[in-house]
């Protein structure tokens, strides 16, 4: 899906934007929800619910959306829209996992942010990277009988959507 070259190259090439975008997420839910980051425990993370992916995820996706505002060489910086849409859903998914403990739960931050980040910016990228960037969400917790599996044994992965 989305997630292939981008994310193999994005924590090399954006330097420390990506860790900004997320840092900011951690210390909003420290903020807000009083999770402390920096001493983690089972006993302490957030329970995820719709309502706490919806929350980080779009204060982080919109966070990240306006620093790329404030400073456009970053944004000429990160080709194409792809690099973008994969650090803001990045930084959201892992403010969201990190904060609740629930690979899911990020998972879910991390679509939901490419669906805010085309709602605001009408595009993810180019040649295509729109549809494998946004053909997870209805995926990513769906029981899916008719294809014989359901979301934590397809995993993020199954298949590359491209490819079909």
């Amino acid at each position: 899906g989305g997630v292939g070259f981008t994310q193999y190259a994005t924590a090399a090439y954006t330097d420390n934007i990506l860790d900004d975008f997320t840092y900011y997420g951690l210390n909003y839910v420290k903020d807000r929800y009083g999770y402390d980051y920096s001493a983690p425990s089972p006993d302490v993370t957030i329970r995820p619910t719709q309502d706490i992916v919806n929350d980080i995820a779009t204060e982080v996706s919109l966070y990240a959306m306006e620093q790329y505002e404030q400073f456009p060489t970053m944004m000429e910086d990160h080709f194409g829209g792809s690099q973008r849409a994969g650090v803001i859903a990045a930084a959201s998914g892992l403010s969201t996992s990190i904060a609740t403990g629930n690979s899911n739960a990020g998972l879910n931050a991390w679509y939901l942010s490419m669906l805010l980040h085309k709602e605001g910016w009408s595009r993810l990228g180019f040649f295509g990277y729109d549809l494998q960037d946004q053909c997870g969400s209805a995926n990513s917790l769906s029981i899916r009988g008719d294809e014989g599996a359901i979301g934590e044994v397809r995993g993020p992965n199954y298949p590359n959507y491209a490819m079909n």
